[in-house]
């Protein structure tokens, strides 16, 4: 009886249904297939695959450290694994939705992944000037907010423009990390990959067609090395505009919303919704302006809408 190829160690870099891309310690990629019906690896995934003819077997799933993900009432979709950050691209134009992005400020702090603003169009001086003013109470969070002004990428020569000053900024803050990019329709997504990752649009085509999914591989998460050392990565996933969060226990919410948080000792129950009970905390700091000294009406309004959504009965 032969004995089995051995295990090797691989990292997920792209994914579509039950097909997978494994990138090996050398730099080569080999689609894989998970052992078993189910498919549970997700990109960034360290695994264990075992060679079969010219393709493998995923055979294990090494631990991971976090995983970001959403949950509707139907079913759960998985973005990518072992983050260090999130970056949750914004643009002045079209206007973001404040509700889609503290749910996915929510997600990140509810995996302890450092979550990082970044508003686009710093070109647009007024709806620019309009979005920055609506993030203040996010920089007051403590979350880090960035301006950017991204373009289509340029010759080298002419890059330097005052639209492109704030991009070093972005830059620093992902040398060295692995960040998962997310971002609603428009905001220019796809221009920050394809500027900072040269020959991205050729990459997620080569995928495409090694996974054999042609369009749908524009649903996939995708990984990109920024740097040849491979020390730089950034993962491409799309799913921004329904951010479910049925996974989170509605009695936890606060817990995972900076700016409400540090209220929550001072309610007179411990197990207070913070919607109506006497002497909350959270209500008694809600303010009608915007205020440094409390929590903001705009906020307070997402607070109480999420608390009702995941307060429904879960079939």
């Amino acid at each position: 009886m032969s004995e089995l190829p051995a295990l090797n160690h691989g990292l997920v870099v792209a994914g579509y249904g039950r097909h997978f891309l494994v990138e090996t310690a050398q730099g080569q990629r080999v689609i894989c297939h998970p052992r078993g019906k189910k498919s549970r690896a997700v990109v960034g995934d360290r695994v264990r695959w075992r060679a079969s003819q010219d393709e493998g077997t995923i055979e294990q799933i090494e631990a991971r450290h976090n995983l970001l993900y959403r949950k509707d009432e139907i079913r759960t979709k998985s973005f990518a694994a072992n983050l260090d950050q999130v970056l949750i691209l914004i643009a002045a134009e079209p206007e973001f939705s404040e509700h889609q992005l503290s749910r996915a400020l929510i997600a990140a702090e509810a995996e302890h992944i450092t979550p990082l603003i970044a508003l686009n169009k710093g070109d647009l001086q007024r709806p620019f000037e309009r979005a920055w003013n609506r993030l203040e109470p996010y920089r007051r969070m403590g979350y880090s907010v960035l301006p950017l002004a991204l373009k289509p990428q340029v010759p080298a020569a002419s890059r330097q423009t005052p639209q492109e000053a704030a991009t070093p900024a972005l830059v620093d803050h992902l040398t060295g990390k692995t960040t998962l990019v997310l971002g609603p329709s428009g905001a220019g997504k796809s221009t920050l990959i394809n500027l900072l990752v040269p020959g991205a649009a050729a990459l997620t085509g080569e995928i495409s067609k090694a996974l054999s999914s042609g369009k749908h591989t524009t649903t996939s998460t995708t990984w990109y090395w920024v740097d040849e050392a491979k020390t730089t990565a950034l993962i491409d996933s799309p799913g921004f505009q329904e951010f479910g969060l049925h996974h989170i226990d509605a009695m936890h919410l606060a817990a995972f919303m900076p700016d409400i948080k540090p209220w929550v000792a001072n309610c007179r129950f411990y197990n207070c919704t913070h919607l109506h009970e006497p002497g909350c905390g959270v209500i008694s700091s809600v303010k009608s302006t915007d205020s440094h000294d409390g929590i903001s009406e705009d906020r307070y309004k997402i607070y109480s809408s999420l608390f009702a959504e995941l307060s429904q009965p879960k079939y």
